[in-house]
């Protein structure tokens, strides 16, 4: 649940870097953005989501927090129902296969996504019930 401010500051965020082809918005104040490129479950439009991201080894992690929501991002279930996906750093296009992390790799991958975040994604955890991936 993000402010209407911090919403449209991401979709500004979002906007700038896929219309620079990625030579503008690789951060937003020094935290680590891709690109998510993928297709809509019901849709099957292509859908592009700008979020934060943090390395687990060579892989490259997104937590689906939708700022503390109960219920998971739309990109969320659209990954769920195909994990065929592109993540975009910088000018970089990357195919990947999405996966949720579990157990100990998920606590590390969340304590490093949450340090870059500065607590923020435990905040978020606060606010909701849903276990956030």
């Amino acid at each position: 649940m993000i402010s209407m401010m911090e919403r449209i500051g991401l979709t500004a965020h979002q906007w700038l870097y896929e219309k620079t082809d990625g030579r503008i918005g690789t951060s937003v104040g020094g935290r680590p953005m891709l690109l998510l490129r993928h297709v809509g479950r019901k849709t099957g439009q292509p859908r592009t989501s700008a979020l934060l991201y943090v390395r687990e080894a060579d892989d490259y992690a997104v937590i689906a927090s939708k700022g503390g929501d109960p219920k998971h991002p739309g990109w969320f279930h659209n990954l769920t129902a195909n994990s065929n996906v592109e993540i975009q750093i910088g000018r970089e296009r990357i195919p990947v296969r999405a996966r949720v992390a579990e157990g100990d790799e998920r606590a590390r991958i969340w304590a490093k996504a949450n340090e870059v975040k500065k607590g923020g994604y435990d905040v978020y955890q606060t606010r909701t019930d849903r276990k956030i991936p």
